[in-house]
Formats: structure tokens, C-alpha cells, sequence
């Protein structure tokens, strides 16, 4: 009876676990996608909206860090979310200060930001590596934001003009990364499900 118990108790608590990283990913997925379609169409020629999406993309990586460490997670990686938390929020206030200088100030922000939110994201994917599945994903995500954060520094110090569009190809890999980690996980979740139902 008290084995039947935790089978049930640990069916019920694995897919809420993975249910929340599910709708995590995709909702990470859904707004990096929709911000990098608005830079590279519209606010790339519109001021006032790049300055908004420039100020409010680390602004939404702060609430969305600081939403997954407080409904997921262990000690170390409530520890890395919450890092990421305080130093995205204040990305976003250097962000909305260096638009009043240049966008090469902003480009570099945005590239401090890449390297150190990086760090912390595979800090956090590693840290929940044995508790939830499609981490490898997480952890090349960080892994190439944290190299990302070097070219996009160079890019801010070169002669060229630069635009919130510079910043897209950064944003559209963190998409395709959050995309593969909620499939994965969804992928997984119908597997466990037809063993349990085929025991």
C-alpha cells in the first residue's frame, strides 16, 4: 500500500514539474519569437518601439527568471534564477540609460547581459539537470548567449551602424532553444504517459 502511494505521489509530481517547464518554454519561446519578427519588420524603422522592445526585453527576462524560481526548482537553481533576475532587471535600467547615448552603448548593454545571463542560464539548466529532462538544450543556450556576448561587444565597437536588428539573431537562437526544450519535454511526457498506460 505505501509503495502504491509514492508510485501515485511521483506520478502526479513529475508531470506538474515538467507541465510548468512546458508552459515556461513556450511562453519564452512565444515572445522572443514575436520580438524578433517586430525588430527585424517594424521596429527597426520605428524609434520609439525599439526603444521600448530594447528596455522591456531584459525587463521580461527578469519576470520570467523570477516566475520559474519561485514555481520550480531546486536550491541551486532558485539561487542562479534569482541572479538572473536582479541583473536583468538592472540590464533593463542600463538599457533605457544608454538609449539616451547611442545604440552602440545599448549594443553593448546587450552584450554584458548575453555573457552574464548566459552563465547563470546554464548555472540554472545544470542544476536541475537530474530533476527535469531537455536541459541540454538550456545548457548550449547559455553556453553560446555567454561566446554570443563577445561578437556582439565587437559588433557595438565597430565602425558600422547598428539597430535593434543587430540584436535579432541573438534573440531568434534563444527562440529555437526555448522551442526545442517545450517540445522535448512535451515529447517525453507523451512517452511516460503511454508506458504508464501500457504497465
Amino acid at each position: 500500500m505505501a509503495t502504491q502511494t509514492l508510485d501515485r505521489a511521483q506520478s502526479f509530481s513529475a508531470p506538474v514539474g515538467s507541465g510548468w517547464l512546458k508552459h515556461y518554454y513556450f511562453a519564452r519561446f512565444a515572445f522572443s519569437a514575436l520580438w524578433v519578427l517586430l525588430a527585424i519588420s517594424i521596429a527597426k524603422d520605428a524609434p520609439v518601439l525599439a526603444a521600448i522592445m530594447l528596455v522591456g526585453y531584459p525587463a521580461w527576462d527578469a519576470i520570467a527568471n523570477l516566475a520559474d524560481a519561485t514555481l520550480s526548482g531546486g536550491p541551486k537553481p532558485k539561487l542562479a534564477q534569482r541572479l538572473n533576475f536582479g541583473f536583468s532587471a538592472l540590464t533593463a535600467i542600463a538599457v533605457a540609460v544608454a538609449l539616451g547615448t547611442s545604440m552602440n552603448s545599448v549594443l553593448i548593454v546587450f552584450g554584458v547581459w548575453a555573457g552574464v545571463s548566459g552563465v547563470l542560464q546554464l548555472a540554472t539548466a545544470v542544476g536541475r539537470w537530474k530533476a527535469s529532462g531537455a536541459q541540454w538544450a538550456m545548457i548550449l543556450s547559455g553556453a553560446q548567449s555567454a561566446l554570443a556576448s563577445v561578437f556582439v561587444i565587437r559588433m557595438a565597437q565597430g565602425p558600422a551602424p547598428v539597430s535593434i536588428a543587430n540584436i535579432a539573431p541573438y534573440a531568434a537562437f534563444g527562440a529555437f532553444y526555448f522551442a526545442v526544450s517545450a517540445i522535448s519535454l512535451a515529447v517525453g511526457d507523451a512517452r511516460k504517459g503511454k508506458a504508464r498506460r501500457t504497465l
